[in-house]
């Protein structure tokens, strides 16, 4: 499923760059404002997110998981 790989690139790339955010707003701003606690809320939230996403695919099929193998 396509559609289903797509969402998960992209909200890998979203809690990169609210990781990233995190870092450049404590540099930047020194503890002063909430953003840094901000985006890395975000990131927690669209992690959990995501694992929520990947098995619930893989409950309904969609995700196929695999193993390592020998």
């Amino acid at each position: 499923m396509m559609a289903g790989k797509i969402l998960i690139v992209v909200s890998l790339a979203a809690i990169l760059y609210n990781l990233g955010a995190g870092l450049y707003y404590m540099m930047v701003d020194s503890g002063s404002t909430g953003r840094t606690v901000n985006a890395l809320t975000w990131r927690i939230g669209l992690s959990v997110g995501l694992i929520l996403l990947v098995i619930f695919g893989i409950a309904m099929g969609w995700i196929q998981p695999h193993g390592i193998a020998p």
